[in-house]
């Protein structure tokens, strides 16, 4: 009998070991899963319908947040010369973050032609998906392109559904995208992430940098994951000899938004829109885009004045 209970309880022991090494390597992606969307239900959200939904699987962001691109790759668009790449300012985006067990907030801006605009805001409206702001983010661009800021709370499959509506009146590839295929980043990046204090990431022939916010954004007094929108956005995408196109936004708070403004001029780039992206959020939030095609280092370091001027993570 003696023998029998030993064996047993080594049976118990390699089970637990074997469970233990199982979890321990779970990976990163994984583990983020199962933690969930900060303030939601214990348990992975299950985006799997969402995805099936807009006909596009997506990627999870911090704070549990899932975000699903639609690359506007169906559009040849020049600003000031310069032929802009889909990556660097012409990502439509919705992002969903779980706030019930069958609920989510969801933000996005989609961008849109002048002849798909009133369109597609019709289509969103029918199905409850508010427009909270419609706004360029260049300058001079042919053809003439808007970027359209939206809002919903509720059933994420339901909004899914209306916004893969919506997309469907506009040119946009829809479906999975092909596969990505390396690009390569004609700057020193090396270079820019020491001034900027960063690490850039590289899509699509673009070299990008992200600054969440660092304070809690609540709406309706629940707060809402920095993933949702509320990030500073850096793109440089390579000129030739150096140089660099600059565009994105910053987030600010209405005390940070003349420090901002004062930093970029001084670095001479320029502001192109100032507004907001939503409506109801605290602390009140205001977003710049801005321009400049210029030597890259000495652009970023006019944006990392700026960013010195924002309640960022870095």
């Amino acid at each position: 009998m003696i023998a029998v209970r030993r064996l047993r309880v080594g049976v118990v022991l390699v089970v637990a070991t074997l469970a233990l090494a199982g979890l321990s390597g779970c990976s990163a992606q994984d583990q983020t899963a199962a933690a969930g969307t900060k303030g939601a239900p214990a348990g992975a959200p299950d985006w799997s319908a969402v995805a099936r939904a807009l006909g596009r699987e997506g990627k999870l962001q911090d704070g549990g947040v899932y975000r699903v691109g639609f690359a506007r790759s169906d559009l040849t668009v020049r600003s000031r010369g310069v032929v802009i790449k889909p990556a660097f300012a012409l990502g439509s985006y919705v992002a969903f973050a779980q706030t019930g067990s069958d609920s989510a907030t969801v933000m996005g801006d989609l961008v849109l032609t002048e002849d798909e605009l009133n369109a597609v805001i019709s289509r969103l409206q029918r199905g409850h998906v508010d427009v909270t702001a419609v706004h360029k983010h260049l300058y001079q661009q042919r053809p003439p392109v808007w970027w359209t800021h939206v809002h919903a709370e509720g059933d994420p499959v339901a909004i899914a559904t209306t916004v893969r509506a919506a997309l469907q009146l506009t040119g946009t590839p829809l479906g999975q995208p092909p596969a990505s295929t390396p690009h390569p980043i004609d700057l020193d990046t090396a270079q820019l992430d020491a001034i900027l204090q960063a690490h850039g990431t590289a899509d699509a022939g673009v070299w990008k940098y992200t600054f969440p916010r660092a304070d809690t954004i609540r709406e309706h007094g629940m707060a809402l994951p920095a993933a949702l929108g509320f990030t500073t956005a850096l793109n440089f995408q390579p000129t030739g000899g150096g140089r660099a196109a600059i565009n994105g936004d910053f987030v600010m708070t209405a005390d940070e938004v003349q420090p901002v403004i004062a930093a970029l001029r001084e670095h001479d780039i320029g502001i192109v829109e100032l507004h907001q992206h939503g409506l109801r959020e605290e602390p009140r939030l205001f977003y710049m885009h801005f321009w400049a095609n210029a030597d890259a280092p000495q652009l970023a370091r006019g944006l990392a004045a700026a960013v010195e001027h924002t309640n960022v993570k870095r």
